[in-house]
């Protein structure tokens, strides 16, 4: 009778998850990107200004940059990118049956999703209970022969003939464990719960560095097979946007959309052509020029060897980090056209004006191949204290990231079946 009882259960539930996955795939589905000083983050702290939280925002830029760099380390372990609290964003998700709540970072510079599992050898602090993997009906490890652990970086044979994962970051962080398949959902804010069964993630049992205790691991959202992306595949017909709030908006949370409900369209969308790098984890477009008012600056920046690809799109990052030659003629050409009293900014930034008296911003385009984004002023200065604003822009050595400050107020759409990124105009308050 138990049995026939579970056998039902698990129809029932088979059922559910093909329904929720064909409205999904229908019609699209959303979920909320909480940033991670909204006061809707548990990572908030309410001690913080607005101003303090620009700055660790902007600092945490230069950290994360090191560490999506594919061109010094061009044969690195795709999933050793990213500094744990260096993503900007988190998202909710729950794994397993019953469900499990987690919080984690939600990164497009890297791919495995993984959380903190008990029992745990070694775990760094987490407020939220550990995700039990015996308590999950779904949950299963992975053999050493099957495909997901034979293309897994990282990845090695337990004594139980197993899939093991290990992978390590930049600054000392690093996470083992198992690989396993479970089922994972998300809750939409469009329609019913999305419900995605044998999942391939990480259950980390030996985990630690810079992680905060209100997070327990990364939702990977990169170009690789095993990302939160990939594994959505066929249901999302590859694609995904995401509309990011202007920071003055602090407290409401943006949105990430997947399937139909990501396209891009209608007036004023352009769209440019990905080009994929090893590793497949990162999107990378080619960035042609930068316009000044009418002054164009040319990107000549080619760190593939090939005259495509040249620059990073990342959601974690928050400003556009330029190789140093390129910056100076960029910060040149903005300052020429300023009136407005120069002032030390934090350390980083190098063009920051008094702003007690409004100044002109002038127009700044950013030419990739086939798509010119013209930006807005929130998107070219962002005010560092009360008094001082700041270009949005940084010098840094051998490498270029658009971040997100430069995306504020467009939507943005990523399409990987076609390899194209599509930029869009939108008050992301009405998205």
């Amino acid at each position: 009778m138990a049995a026939a009882l579970v056998s039902f259960l698990t129809f029932v539930f088979a059922i559910v998850t093909l329904s929720n996955l064909i409205q999904a795939q229908k019609g699209g589905f959303s979920v909320d990107m909480i940033h991670r000083d909204s006061p809707n983050s548990p990572l908030y702290n309410h001690l913080d200004t607005t101003y303090d939280r620009l700055t660790n925002a902007l600092r945490r830029s230069f950290g994360r940059a090191h560490r999506l760099n594919p061109v010094s380390a061009p044969t690195m372990d795709v999933q050793a990118d990213i500094i744990a609290n260096s993503g900007e964003y988190l998202m909710n998700i729950s794994i397993g049956t019953p469900a499990f709540d987690i919080i984690a970072i939600a990164d497009t510079g890297s791919d495995l999703i993984w959380t903190q599992c008990k029992p745990c050898s070694k775990c760094f602090k987490q407020n939220a209970p550990l995700f039990d993997p015996t308590a999950s009906s779904t949950y299963k490890t992975i053999s050493c022969s099957a495909r997901q652990c034979t293309h897994l970086e990282g990845s090695s044979c337990s004594s139980y003939h197993s899939c093991r994962y290990s992978v390590s970051y930049g600054d000392g962080s690093y996470s083992d464990g198992d690989v396993a398949a479970d089922t994972l959902i998300l809750s939409s804010t469009s329609g019913p719960p999305v419900i995605l069964p044998n999942v391939f993630i990480g259950c980390g049992r030996h985990n630690g560095g810079t992680f905060s205790e209100n997070e327990s691991g990364i939702i990977g959202l990169g170009g690789g097979e095993v990302s939160l992306i990939s594994q959505l595949g066929h249901t999302i017909a590859g694609k995904f946007s995401y509309c990011l709030l202007p920071l003055t908006e602090a407290g409401n949370s943006s949105k990430m959309n997947f399937g139909s409900d990501a396209i891009v369209s209608g007036n004023g969308a352009v769209s440019t052509p990905l080009t994929k790098i090893d590793p497949p984890t990162f999107y990378v477009l080619t960035l042609e020029a930068i316009s000044v008012g009418t002054n164009r600056i040319d990107f000549l920046y080619r760190p593939f060897g090939t005259n495509e690809g040249n620059i990073i799109i990342d959601s974690g990052t928050t400003l556009t980090l330029l190789p140093e030659d390129f910056y100076s003629q960029v910060e040149s050409s903005v300052s020429s056209m300023i009136d407005a009293t120069k002032v030390k900014g934090p350390d980083g930034l190098s063009l920051c004006y008094n702003a007690i008296t409004e100044f002109a911003v002038p127009d700044i385009t950013v030419h990739f191949t086939g798509a010119d984004v013209k930006l807005q002023p929130l998107n070219i200065f962002a005010m560092v204290t009360e008094t001082i604003a700041c270009f949005t822009f940084a010098p840094i050595p051998d490498l270029a990231i658009y971040g997100n400050l430069a995306q504020m107020n467009f939507l943005v759409g990523y399409d990987t079946e076609k390899q194209t990124v599509s930029f869009k105009p939108t008050d992301c308050t009405k998205n």
